[in-house]
């Protein structure tokens, strides 16, 4: 379970430098690694414990956008780590949604080279 935690964090890191890169002007970390890396750790906590609260009071807003308000609320628990640690800066809420959606491609593409694929029976 630890091992699965630090790979999450591992892949929130690259998700948060990839956006950071990407976006430049728009993520401010002072070009330390370091800012990443509690950023990072800091949104895999908020992710694992504040995150499913969130998803199960906006249930009935999940439904009704067939799924795409977790755009929203995972924009807003990249937002919330900005308040949390204000060494990590983003410029305003849509500069969360667009890095969420980086991270969240990011987070898909190194978990499916990463993970190890579970045979499916037949």
């Amino acid at each position: 379970m630890l091992r699965k935690f630090a790979l999450r964090v591992l892949l929130n890191f690259l998700g948060l430098w990839a956006a950071a890169e990407l976006m430049t002007g728009s993520i401010r970390y002072d070009d330390k690694l370091l800012v990443l890396v509690i950023a990072a750790l800091i949104f895999s906590i908020v992710n694992a414990i504040i995150r499913p609260l969130v998803v199960l009071l906006s249930l009935p807003a999940i439904v009704l956008t067939l799924g795409l308000f977790t755009l929203v609320i995972n924009a807003f628990m990249l937002f919330l780590v900005t308040k949390i640690y204000p060494s990590f800066h983003l410029r305003s809420f849509w500069t969360a949604v667009v890095a969420t959606i980086i991270i969240w491609i990011v987070n898909y593409l190194l978990t499916e080279l990463l993970e190890p694929k579970r045979a499916k029976p037949i």
